[in-house]
């Protein structure tokens, strides 16, 4: 064997890597961060999704969670906003970042500006533009810029619950784990429920524990009782 193919690897931090890498610093340093953990039973919603697909309409799960989010997000709105050289702005619109990941190691979280007033088939379909431009590099600085709060979906991979790092200034962002079937007590006996980690980051200088509590308790109950 040539003693040159035992070499490390070294790979410098440089271009969209670099900026990435250098986002998430600040993002940890300049925020106070603390994440919240809940579960969700998701038996509504992927009852809602099946309903959907037998009226011809395909959503996914991440269409309807993301719809969860606004319809939560538009009664806390102390947590839909950013904080920014001490001052805090509270967004009377929902755009939502959603977290894209790309090839080569590299990420975005473009915003779908006014995702409030879109029904769930205008949310899918503005998911899917972004990702389509994101591979391609077309998006626009508002896109990349002007989110209020963000999701991070893990959903299709093994992680259940993980600890998602602000998309600074935004004041929140929701990481969403994989679905695992989970035995619960029911009555006297056991039952089977398809739950789902929900991970909530706040910046504790902008909004306070109890209440970052309540948007998540709320956006669970939301889940478990979706009806869109």
């Amino acid at each position: 064997m040539d003693v040159a193919d035992t070499d490390d690897r070294v790979v410098p931090l440089r271009g969209a890597r670099a900026m990435i890498a250098d986002k998430m610093l600040s993002s940890l340093q300049g925020a106070a961060q603390l994440t919240h953990h809940a579960r969700a039973d998701m038996g509504a919603m992927l009852a809602a999704k099946a309903r959907f697909k037998a009226e011809g309409i395909a959503l996914s799960v991440e269409d309807l969670l993301m719809g969860a989010v606004v319809q939560t997000l538009g009664r806390h709105p102390d947590i839909n906003g950013t904080l920014k050289d001490r001052s805090i702005t509270l967004s009377t619109s929902v755009d939502l970042g959603v977290a894209i990941a790309l090839p080569g190691n590299l990420l975005a979280a473009p915003a779908i500006f006014g995702a409030d007033k879109m029904t769930l088939p205008e949310l899918r379909a503005a998911r899917r533009d972004l990702s389509e431009r994101a591979k391609t590099n077309k998006l626009t600085v508002a896109e990349m810029t002007g989110g209020t709060f963000t999701v991070s979906n893990l959903g299709l991979s093994r992680v259940e619950q993980f600890t998602p790092i602000l998309n600074t200034p935004q004041i929140g962002i929701l990481g969403i784990g994989r679905v695992v079937e989970t035995a619960v007590r029911d009555g006297d006996g056991i039952a089977w429920r398809s739950l789902t980690g929900l991970s909530l980051t706040f910046d504790h200088r902008a909004i306070d524990g109890a209440p970052a509590a309540d948007f998540l308790t709320d956006l669970c109950q939301t889940i478990e009782s979706f009806a869109p």
